[in-house]
C-alpha cells in the first residue's frame, strides 16, 4: 500500500497513474479537491481510499502495517503565495509530521522539494545537501523558503543520527510540464498557456527581459517532462539505496523562446511571438536562469535519459492537449 499526498494535483496525479500502471498499489490519495475540476485528474484511477489532509493521521494509523511507502507532494505550490501561516501548516508542518511517522514506522519517504530553494541562482544550482551548502541558499519567495526549511530540517536530523525513514529523498523539482496541470490557472506551465493563445488565433506572449544580459524570450529554465519526474520518484522508492536531496531536471537549460518554437512546430505553424512587460510583482523575484546538475542523482544509480524539450512538448500536445480527453 502506498500513500500519495497531493495525489489529485498535477505531478501527484500523474504519479498515481504510473503507480497504477505498474500495479504497485493499493493507493491512498490525500488531497483537497476544491471546486476547480481537480477531481478530473484522478477520475480514471482505482483508489483504495481518498482522504482529506486532516484525516491522514487516522488513515496512517489504521493501515500502519500495510503501508510500504509515502510520496509527499501535497503543498501550497504557488510561488506568489503570501499567507505565511497557511504555508507553514501545509508545506512545513505536514512534512515534519510525515517524516516523523515514516521514521517511527520504518517506511520509505519521498517528497517534493523545489528549484525555488535556489533563489536567483547566483549561488548556483548544485544539489549540495550538506548543512553548509543548504545554509548558503536564499529563496526569493515564501513557497521556496518553505521547501528550504524542510530540506534543512531533514538533513540536520539525518546528519545528527536522529530517527529517520530507512530510505528518503527530497527532489528539487525544476520546471515540470505535462498533463493534469489544468486546474492550476496562472501557475500552469508556459506550454499549455502558449498552446491556448495560439489555438485562439493570437500570437504567443512572453515576458520582455529587463536585464541586458538576456534577450526578450531568452530567459532560461530547465524544463522537465512530468513523466521523467515521476519515473525518478518511483525509481527511488523501488531501487534507491542512497538517501538525500537531489536535483530533478534534465541538466540542460532552454529558453522560453525555444519552448514556444517547439509548440509552433508541433502545431505545424510559423512562430509568432509578442513580448509583454513583466508584471511589477515579479520584478526582483523572477529567476532568469535555472539548470539542474544531475550528477549526484546519477551517481546514486539513476540512469534514465531525459525527454528532450521538443519531444516532450510534442507528446504533450499530440497525446493530451489536442485530444478530446487531455487527462492521463
Amino acid at each position: 500500500m502506498l500513500i500519495v499526498t497531493g495525489g489529485a494535483g498535477f505531478i501527484g496525479s500523474v504519479l498515481v497513474a504510473e503507480l497504477e500502471r505498474r500495479a504497485l498499489g493499493p493507493i491512498i490519495v490525500s488531497d483537497r479537491l476544491g471546486v476547480d475540476g481537480k477531481w478530473k485528474n484522478i477520475a480514471k484511477r482505482e483508489l483504495f481510499d481518498l482522504v482529506l489532509p486532516q484525516g491522514l493521521g487516522s488513515t496512517l494509523a489504521r493501515h500502519r502495517a500495510q503501508i510500504r511507502g509515502v510520496f509527499h507532494l501535497g503543498a501550497i505550490s504557488e510561488t506568489t503565495a503570501t499567507d505565511g501561516d497557511a504555508v507553514v501548516e501545509n508545506n512545513i508542518r505536514l512534512s515534519f509530521d510525515l517524516w516523523d511517522w515514516c521514521a517511527a514506522n520504518r517506511v520509505p519517504f519521498v517528497y517534493a522539494s523545489s528549484a525555488a530553494t535556489y533563489g536567483d541562482g547566483k549561488r548556483g544550482f548544485r544539489d549540495d545537501d550538506t548543512a553548509e551548502g543548504l545554509a548558503a541558499l536564499r529563496p526569493l519567495n515564501l513557497y521556496g523558503w518553505s521547501k528550504h526549511v524542510v530540506d534543512r530540517k531533514f538533513v540536520a536530523l539525518a546528519r545528527a543520527g536522529e530517527p529517520a525513514p530507512p530510505l528518503w529523498a527530497g527532489f528539487k523539482l525544476f520546471n515540470v510540464y505535462g498533463p493534469n496541470e489544468y486546474h492550476k490557472g496562472p501557475m500552469r506551465s508556459v506550454v499549455v498557456q502558449v498552446y491556448e493563445q495560439i489555438i485562439r488565433g493570437g500570437p504567443a506572449r512572453l515576458f520582455k527581459s529587463d536585464r541586458p544580459d538576456y534577450a526578450d524570450g531568452g530567459q532560461m529554465r530547465d524544463f522537465v517532462w512530468v513523466g521523467d519526474a515521476v519515473d525518478a520518484m518511483v525509481w527511488q522508492l523501488e531501487h534507491g539505496r542512497q538517501s538525500g536531496i537531489y536535483n530533478l531536471g534534465t541538466g540542460a537549460a532552454r529558453s522560453f523562446k525555444d519552448l514556444v518554437q517547439a509548440v509552433f512546430t508541433s502545431l505545424g505553424r510559423p512562430a509568432e511571438i509578442e513580448y509583454i512587460e513583466m508584471p511589477p510583482h515579479l520584478k526582483g523575484r523572477y529567476q532568469y536562469f535555472t539548470e539542474a546538475p544531475m550528477e549526484r542523482f546519477r551517481a546514486a544509480g539513476w540512469g534514465s535519459n531525459s525527454t528532450s524539450l521538443e519531444d516532450g512538448v510534442d507528446r504533450y500536445i499530440r497525446q493530451y492537449l489536442a485530444t478530446a480527453d487531455p487527462y492521463c
